[in-house]
């Protein structure tokens, strides 16, 4: 997005007070502009039709046409970032997966009661949401999940390298990744079969909606998902998802790794973290471990990424035209911390590349 245009913002939402703090909040803002605000979605797309927003912050429940719905149509019509503002809680969370999975870019949580307060306290946190929308890439969400393209030479060669430095043990796969990432998710862990490795995964997401996130998955994938809890062990065909406010650790047990789940501070404001799992991936798998930096703003996981290939693990960052927010691989690139950069559609071949049978039936 040009830097010297302002932020074109549509605030479409029932309550005539969120509306009235959103905007007051973005007034004095020098790169974001309010272009005007809406009731209901049916209003909004009058107003769309007029002036169409950069970012648009998005009530869910709604008269005439609920937000999920208004969603789903504008990421079929004119993909345009958008930033869920809701006071769905926990137990909103299938709503929630559902708003991420039809392309919502963030979520925001607002609070039953005392919202005005609330938004005046969280308003940093509400720009910088705005902002990092602004700046995402939608159109990779329009991909269709069965694309395929070819694994390219050097890539395959990698590959080769990759898995001939461990034929005999089971190769533990590290994932990061935040905006954008549910939906990278989706298509790669569905793309996988019980076979494949086992999956370490941190996904930054509020806490108390991992549980409905991994839920999801479960029912969809071939493979296990689970939000992981501490001591769960790492084995074939399961994927385990950090829970929302803790971190999530790789440790060794004997000869299998199981991971520890602990509460703790934030890191890279992030908790769970991505620099935390691929630290710990580092120190306990080394080159038995494989790590992915997948679309994602700011720079969580570069500097473990970085760890885990000096310790000998193959690492992979995904490229700018498939990632939704460039910012967390484009870290991890610029610290030479990824091996190799592959679009998202080229993930999950890669993942299964490095299962047992995989490396078995090469020896």
């Amino acid at each position: 997005m040009d830097k010297t245009k302002k932020i074109k913002v549509l605030i479409v939402d029932d309550s005539a007070v969120v509306r009235q703090v959103l905007s007051d909040m973005m007034a004095n803002q020098p790169d974001i502009e309010v272009t005007g605000t809406a009731a209901d979605p049916i209003f909004a797309v009058a107003r769309m039709k007029a002036d169409w927003p950069d970012v648009i912050t998005l009530d869910v429940e709604m008269p005439r046409m609920d937000g999920i719905t208004f969603l789903k149509k504008i990421m079929q019509g004119r993909p345009t970032p958008v930033v869920i503002c809701s006071s769905l809680t926990e137990q909103g969370a299938e709503t929630t997966m559902e708003a991420l999975s039809a392309g919502a870019v963030a979520i925001f949580t607002k609070p039953q009661s005392g919202v005005k307060g609330f938004l005046q306290d969280s308003k940093q946190e509400l720009l910088s949401a705005i902002r990092e929308a602004a700046r995402s890439n939608v159109a990779a969400l329009r991909r269709t999940k069965n694309s395929s393209l070819p694994v390219s030479p050097a890539l395959t060669q990698t590959e080769t390298q990759a898995t001939a430095m461990s034929k005999t043990t089971e190769k533990v796969v590290a994932i990061g990744t935040s905006t954008g990432g549910t939906i990278a998710l989706e298509q790669i862990l569905t793309e996988l079969s019980p076979g494949c490795p086992g999956l370490v995964i941190v996904q930054h997401m509020p806490e108390k909606f991992t549980a409905a996130f991994a839920s999801r998955l479960n029912q969809i994938c071939t493979i296990d998902v689970k939000e992981a809890q501490d001591g769960d062990k790492v084995r074939p065909g399961l994927a385990l998802i950090a829970p929302g406010g803790k971190h999530m650790s790789l440790v060794r047990s004997g000869a299998f790794f199981q991971v520890s789940v602990k509460a703790g501070p934030a890191v890279n404001r992030h908790c769970p973290s991505v620099d935390v799992l691929f630290r710990s991936v580092a120190k306990s798998a080394g080159k038995n471990a494989v790590g992915f930096i997948l679309t994602g703003m700011g720079d969580d996981g570069a500097r473990g990424l970085l760890e885990m290939r000096e310790a000998g693990a193959m690492t992979y960052a995904q490229d700018e035209a498939s990632s939704v927010v460039f910012g967390m691989p484009k870290e991890a690139i610029k610290r030479d911390a990824a091996a190799v950069v592959l679009s998202l559609e080229q993930v999950a071949a890669v993942i299964s590349s490095y299962s047992f049978k995989s490396q078995r039936n090469e020896a």
